[in-house]
């Protein structure tokens, strides 16, 4: 992902840096990762409102994570080995229990039920722990946000700004793969299609946070 934003930033030419940058944050939003199929599992099993209240939640966690850089703190842990293993540990760890708990309740409450004001409080809350342990969105703000701040001008003020512009452009695409995960789910009447959809979706989430594990290890 940060490869791929680099190529895109290098070839962007005279391009304004926000508009460059809104390209590079398009372009590793649209990469698969743990909230895009996090939030397809979640909407198919549980509807469009427990997407939307997750979705929220990954707003959130994104303008958390943007702020920490903008203070310092994504740097200090990136620059300790223990805090960053914890972090991406506990985000591997949460995701495959995200996984297991798709797996297990996949498909349960039927194609037509709605979660209750409890329900988008507990989806809410896994969108935000979801993205307060995801590593790769620190590598991003770590790694790539910098790419597109001017050292002449005020660094938090830009941070703080291309923070907002990248979780807008992020939130919007989450609300896309809801709307049409959940309309999906519309259309599968038979709750055993909607199980084994769901089920495959938990298997894909698991294998994201294999992958996570091993694409966010230090060398």
């Amino acid at each position: 992902m940060i490869e791929a934003a680099v190529t895109v930033f290098a070839n962007a030419g005279s391009t304004p840096p926000v508009l460059a940058f809104a390209w590079v944050a398009f372009v590793v939003e649209l990469t698969p990762g743990p909230n895009m199929t996090y939030l397809a599992l979640l909407s198919l099993g549980s509807g469009r409102k427990a997407g939307l209240s997750a979705v929220a939640g990954v707003a959130l966690g994104l303008l958390v994570m943007g702020a920490t850089a903008a203070l310092g703190l994504a740097a200090l842990i990136s620059q300790s080995p223990p805090l960053y293993e914890i972090l991406r540990w506990g985000g591997v760890a949460y995701l495959l229990w995200l996984a297991w708990e798709g797996w297990k309740n996949g498909g349960e409450a039927g194609p037509d039920a709605e979660p209750s004001d409890d329900h988008d409080l507990r989806f809410f809350r896994q969108g935000l722990i979801t993205n307060l342990l995801n590593p790769k969105a620190a590598v991003f703000y770590i790694g790539v946000l910098p790419l597109f701040v001017e050292p002449s001008k005020n660094l938090v003020a830009q941070t703080l700004a291309l923070t907002a512009l990248y979780v807008a452009i992020a939130t919007a695409i989450h609300l896309a793969i809801v709307l049409l995960a959940s309309n999906a789910r519309a259309f599968l009447a038979n709750r055993v299609g909607t199980r084994r959809l769901s089920r495959t979706l938990a298997i894909l989430l698991a294998t994201v946070a294999i992958w996570l594990a091993f694409a966010t290890r230090r060398t």
